[in-house]
């Protein structure tokens, strides 16, 4: 049992904040979160009140449109609006058109007084007046996405769909398998702010459930240099503002059912209503598919899952000085665990025979592998708001969240066995809590928007881990049973395979992170600065203590609609929770130790410390015309102590590792067209150089003792992805097209490189392939993870080809065939040419790939006004291009993409 004690300082602190804002009261209401609010009041020449004039909001580039109505007295207010300047328009009979920009950058409300001439009552607003509304002044690169755009996007993955979202809108980042995604170079460096709840743990779908896309009214997505407010996880940063049913008088809401390839089925139900006083906004959804997670094989085994989620968003303000908001949100995942052929078959990889392994105790052949996970997520985050005179401010927050995850090995251990990819049974019971609580104050004033806060968080670990050997042929493989060999002393207890009973891994910990900010603003003519300071303290299995200064500068020039920004932040990079404890600790258990290291390897891993990071943006927005702005950056991170994750035996067991240090370095670009009568485009590519430098400095090893350089498997060295949207009129049908390109991340596998080799390869006996064994001289094709020959499946797996031949499509039929280096290719990977290989500049990669998706649809099939139906038809991967995420990845494995589905979604909206 391991337990840890935080440190005290941040508490005294965060009290002595707390105490000082509670003196103070106000008489108005402030927001929340990601948000803020325009209010205002209308009136005519007279100073006179104009009720009932329509005032609206737009913003060209993010597609994000509110509109509100003023009363008796004039008053309006538009809560729940997402920092980003907007053009907004008043129109009220009898009365000239009103336009002007507004920029909310601050939870402190904007307050508007307007002013109407008397003129000819009109409708038609130009919302883009000048080029110069399409650019901010702002020295902090990212990216801002409105359900206006990414409700029409065809997205991949139904069960991980934010995560497909923030993949196609934002430049930066890398579709990996299974809902995740590499940010900027970083494995898993990403974090979510929902209504300012921090969410820093990870939010694959292998890790945790994400919240549900219904949900989501807006998403900023910050790849530059992370503002003060932010840390642990800020290699990406994602603020989410929910929708909210505050003002919402009429309730409005959405009916969706759908069905699609490899029996995928959706039922999503979501509503919004309210009053000035209150709102509610819920929503619930549910999935079943066949293809839950990614395989291992284009062909799909043992994959159905099913997820239910139901979120809940409710305001009150029980004051015009306050304002309560509480979320809730409940998500269960259950899945299997996708099977490879030899997984479904256990027909035996070095024959190539159809023959099938057998149960060593009872001599019952075995049965495909039946592995199951279950993921359940629960959040809660009450937040109250007051209002301090018209300029500040102050936030209270707190937030209880928790996953918890089973994994199930099969009924029959044995059936687990998979020669080369699973010699151990497993199953996991892990808890991760994460409770907390925040406050800040926002001060607004002349040429200063200020904000300074603090933030106390709390985790809970507890891993139970059993862990069984079942390859009758794994600790003969390692010379045992020789009593003299310590190994086979520490393992033999645990071999299923002899009798043995299951090792047991148990632990529990606390982590503690205490942190303060402040960060000013300044906008002074064309030139905005951004100044701030954080202070982060970690206590959990290690401590680490980080003083971290954020700068920003940018320079808007006018006359050309640009701007030019530079910006420097310093941060504390924390350790991933998720199995921390046997990462951290796996070295002092035997049974750990013998396990993992390569062979021959000495367990002196360490804790998993905190690192720290500089990093350097440098970029330019641009708007050409009225239509058209691009935006783009360089980066620079210099990161000592660098994470990735490693992995249990053959299990997926995933654990964090530590890296001496990492230089990532590249460029993001993104080009919009927000609205050309009717046309929407959105571009974004980047390019992402991660270099990592030995030796592995804490965890548990997984290579040997080395020194050098290599590229990480989330280098990518060119990925883009282009969005056109087009609906010539709003009561008529949308069209939208995707085309997605990726060069190839770095792959795991280094099958035969060496300059003369001659490589044993399995082919079909059809295409030539001649019964052999490897001979001397000969190299196999190996697992770069486990060091053993590839099976034929997984040759198979990698498109690997032997003189233009490719190989088996399953081990049946298949035989040992020698294929000279010069004469290997793949029709899935990269491979160096013979002797050419170099894991910093020539590694192995993923093949290069287009995918193409489109949808089209109706939103209002009847032409009705209140009561609309709608319906579209969505296909991912129009050609049905076969290719891989990864191949043997140290974290994990093989995952082909999505094949080419369809689905078909009929909608009812009130």
């Amino acid at each position: 049992m391991l337990r840890t004690r935080g440190s005290s300082r941040g508490l005294l602190l965060f009290g002595a904040l707390v105490s000082l804002l509670f003196l103070t009261v106000s008489p108005r209401l402030g927001a929340q979160g990601n948000s803020g609010m325009i209010q205002g009041i209308v009136t005519d020449p007279s100073k006179a009140a104009v009720a009932g004039a329509k005032v609206r909001i737009e913003n060209p580039v993010s597609h994000h449109v509110d509109e509100a109505q003023t009363d008796s007295d004039g008053n309006f207010r538009i809560p729940n609006v997402p920092f980003n300047p907007y053009h907004l328009s008043v129109t009220a009979t009898g009365f000239a058109n009103f336009t002007q920009d507004v920029d909310v950058r601050s939870t402190v409300p904007v307050t508007l007084d307007i002013h109407l001439m008397i003129g000819g009552a009109t409708t038609n607003i130009t919302v883009t007046e000048n080029a110069i509304d399409l650019i901010e002044q702002d020295s902090t690169d990212h990216t801002d996405v409105d359900r206006g755009l990414f409700d029409k996007l065809p997205l991949e993955s139904p069960s991980s769909s934010v995560s497909s979202l923030v993949t196609m809108a934002s430049p930066g980042v890398a579709a990996d398998s299974n809902g995740l995604f590499h940010g900027m170079g970083d494995h898993a460096e990403s974090s979510f702010s929902v209504d300012g709840q921090p969410i820093t743990d990870q939010q694959s779908k292998v890790f945790s459930n994400q919240i549900p896309i219904d949900s989501i009214q807006s998403l900023e997505v910050i790849d530059g240099a992370p503002p003060a407010e932010y840390g642990d996880k800020t290699s990406l940063i994602i603020n989410v503002t929910t929708r909210s049913g505050l003002g919402v008088a009429q309730p409005k809401g959405d009916v969706y059912t759908s069905y699609g390839s490899f029996g995928t089925t959706t039922t999503s139900f979501d509503v919004g209503y309210g009053g000035p006083k209150w709102g509610n906004f819920i929503s619930a959804d549910g999935l079943n598919t066949s293809r839950f997670l990614d395989p291992p094989e284009f062909q799909v085994f043992h994959d159905k899952g099913n997820e239910e989620n139901v979120f809940d968003r409710v305001d009150f303000k029980p004051s015009n000085a306050d304002n309560l908001q509480l979320n809730l949100e409940y998500t269960r995942s259950w899945f299997q665990n996708p099977n490879s052929y030899d997984q479904e078959y256990h027909s035996d990889p070095v024959l190539g025979l159809p023959f099938v392994l057998a149960n060593p105790i009872t001599g019952v052949p075995l049965g495909p592998s039946d592995q199951r996970s279950q993921i359940k997520t629960f959040n809660i985050a009450p937040t109250w708001t007051r209002l301090i005179g018209s300029d500040t401010v102050f936030t209270l927050g707190g937030f209880l969240r928790e996953d918890q995850y089973n994994y199930y090995p099969s009924s029959d251990p044995f059936n687990d066995f998979s020669p080369d990819l699973q010699a151990e049974t497993f199953s996991q019971s892990r808890s991760l809590k994460n409770a907390g609580v925040r406050a800040d104050v926002s001060h607004v004033k002349g040429i200063h928007n200020f904000k300074a806060g603090a933030l106390l968080e709390h985790w809970f670990l507890t891993e139970d881990d059993g862990l069984g050997i079942v390859d009758p042929g794994f600790l003969s493989s390692l010379g045992c049973p020789d009593p003299t060999i310590p190994v086979c002393a520490v393992l033999a207890p645990h071999d299923l395979t002899t009798g043995g009973s299951l090792f047991n891994f148990r632990g529990h910990a606390e982590i503690r992170e205490e942190a303060l900010f402040a960060q000013d603003t300044i906008t002074k003519g064309n030139w905005t600065f951004n100044l701030g300071i954080r202070g982060d303290f970690y206590d959990g299995l290690s401590k680490a203590n980080q003083a971290e200064p954020r700068l920003g500068l940018a320079y808007k020039v006018s006359p050309s609609n640009t701007v030019l920004r530079v910006s420097y932040a310093r941060t504390q990079e924390t350790p991933f929770n998720e199995n921390l404890i046997i990462g951290s600790t796996g070295c002092q258990n035997p049974v750990i130790a013998d396990l993992v290291p390569p062979a021959g390897v000495a367990c002196v891993g360490g804790p998993i410390t905190p690192g720290w990071r500089n990093e350097f943006h440098a970029g330019l927005q641009q708007a050409f015309g009225k239509y058209v702005v691009m935006d783009g950056q360089y980066i620079w991170k210099y990161t000592h102590n660098a994470y990735d994750f490693g992995v249990v035996g053959n299990t997926p067991l995933a654990f964090p590792i530590e890296w001496q240090k990492s230089k990532i370095t590249g460029f993001t670009y993104r080009v919009s067209v927000p609205n050309y009568r009717g046309l929407t485009a959105e571009v974004v590519m980047s390019s992402v150089a991660a270099r990592f430098f030995l030796p592995q400095v804490g965890g548990v090893p997984i290579v040997p003792p080395a020194t050098g350089v290599f590229r990480i498997d989330h280098d990518e060295a060119f990925n883009q992805t282009s969005h056109l949207q087009y609906q010539p009129r709003p009561n008529l049908p949308w069209i939208a097209f995707s085309w997605k390109y990726d060069s190839g991340f770095v792959s795991g596998a280094v099958p035969c490189l060496a300059a003369t080799a001659t490589c044993a390869f399995s082919t079909s006996v059809a295409d030539g392939g001649a019964n052999a064994t490897i001979a001397s001289g000969q190299v196999a094709l190996v697992n770069n993870v486990t060091g053993a020959p590839l099976t034929a499946d997984q040759e198979y797996q990698a498109g690997l080809t032997c003189d233009g031949k490719p190989a088996a499509p399953s081990p049946t039929g298949a035989a040992l065939a020698v294929c000279n280096a010069t004469g290997l290719g793949s029709t899935l990977l990269k491979i160096p040419a013979p002797g050419t290989e170099n894991d910093d500049h020539n590694p192995q990669r993923i093949a290069s790939r287009s995918l193409f998706d489109g949808s089209i649809g109706d939103d209002n099939l009847f032409h009705t006004d209140h009561y609309k139906w709608s319906l579209r038809f969505t296909v991912i991967n129009m050609t049905n291009k076969v290719a891989l995420y990864n191949f043997l990845s140290t974290f994990s494995g093989t995952h082909y993409l999505t094949p080419r589905t369809e689905t078909a979604e009929l909608g009812f909206h009130f």
